[in-house]
């Protein structure tokens, strides 16, 4: 269920039959921040010919959201090589934009894809990435004296406390890893805790 996500943006180049391909990896979180990266890319070379590029949100494996362009490269010959190394990859709500710059040497199709697909691959081994827990929010109902118990038996979880309400009882709200979801169940099952369970992403 974790990924990892770009730290900041990077760029690396490579050089193809004397034209060059910029790759640029930006984290992004929206369609918003795709839009807001490649007109960036675009004012920062201003003079290059094409800025073709793909993003993926979510996983790579199964992305809620993926998007590419060929800006003005034949169809297929630079947007979907892009994203095809996004999906095989392991980051994750992240965009490549590759800009080039062309040498005078035609590439012909395939010689697009693999320098379109080389560029972003080198890109994506080389940009700095953080991990990208896959985490639930979870409410847990329990007695007044199995606060202290529950807080620490939390911590042994990796969950964090989000707030605490008191009423009848205490109500913690925690964000917990999803693989130590079941952990919880069991032992809310076994102390009597009442819990409710929903899904988020966080880094």
């Amino acid at each position: 269920m974790n990924y990892q996500v770009p730290v900041g943006v990077f760029e690396s180049e490579l050089v193809v039959k004397k034209s060059r391909f910029i790759a640029r990896v930006v984290p992004v979180c929206s369609r918003e921040d795709v839009n807001i990266a490649v007109s960036a890319a675009r004012a920062d070379y201003p003079d290059a010919r094409h800025h073709c590029w793909a993003y993926l949100l979510g996983r790579p494996a199964d992305a809620m959201t993926a998007g590419m362009s060929d800006d003005g490269e034949p169809a297929g010959t630079a947007g979907r090589p892009i994203l095809n190394v996004l999906q095989h990859g392991v980051i994750g709500d992240v965009l490549v934009v590759v800009t080039r710059y062309f040498g005078g040497i035609k590439l012909g199709a395939g010689g697009l894809v693999r320098a379109y697909g080389g560029a972003a691959q080198q890109a994506l081994e080389q940009a700095p990435r953080v991990l990208c827990r896959a985490m639930t929010p979870c409410s847990i109902k329990a007695d007044f004296s199995a606060e202290q118990n529950l807080r620490y038996e939390l911590a042994a979880l990796e969950a964090d406390v989000l707030g605490v309400t008191y009423g009848e009882g205490v109500e913690l709200a925690v964000s917990l890893p999803v693989e130590q979801l079941q952990s919880l169940k069991t032992l809310c099952g076994a102390r009597g805790y009442l819990l409710s369970t929903g899904t988020r992403e966080a880094g």
